[in-house]
């Protein structure tokens, strides 16, 4: 019977512990997620959701490539994006179910993830800039 390895253990035969496709895996699950409540945050506003670019959708392995310092305040500020949208989501949803419209704090929460998202996305290197191997 085969067993699978510990978290963050060897694979065999890989040569490296897996931590970084699980941090990396984690963090574009997380990524996804934040987008997708940031489309229910669209509607509630009264905006059409955006479509996402493929630089905005490959942010997580961008910065999985990247590594070291990009990749560290990447994984840190989905980290605290998240902590802001979460409870203003469920804020904004509790006001709609009280059937008051939320439009404009969904608005302002909107501007708020895009500000941030655009500080994260200022994390990815400039042309040129070798990434991690």
């Amino acid at each position: 019977m085969a067993s699978n390895p510990p978290f963050g253990g060897a694979m065999t035969g890989s040569g490296r512990s897996d931590f970084g496709q699980a941090a990396a895996s984690s963090m574009s699950m997380q990524w996804s997620a934040l987008h997708d409540a940031a489309n229910l945050v669209c509607t509630l506003a009264g905006l059409a959701p955006e479509n996402r670019k493929s630089e905005i959708r490959n942010f997580p392995a961008i910065m999985r490539d990247t590594g070291g310092w990009r990749h560290a305040l990447a994984q840190q500020g989905v980290e605290d994006l998240a902590a802001i949208m979460e409870p203003g989501l469920g804020a904004l949803l509790a006001v709609h179910a009280r059937g008051i419209s939320p439009g404009a704090a969904a608005l302002a929460l909107w501007q708020e993830f895009h500000s941030a998202r655009s500080a994260l996305m200022a994390l990815v290197p400039p042309l040129g800039v070798k990434r991690r191997a």
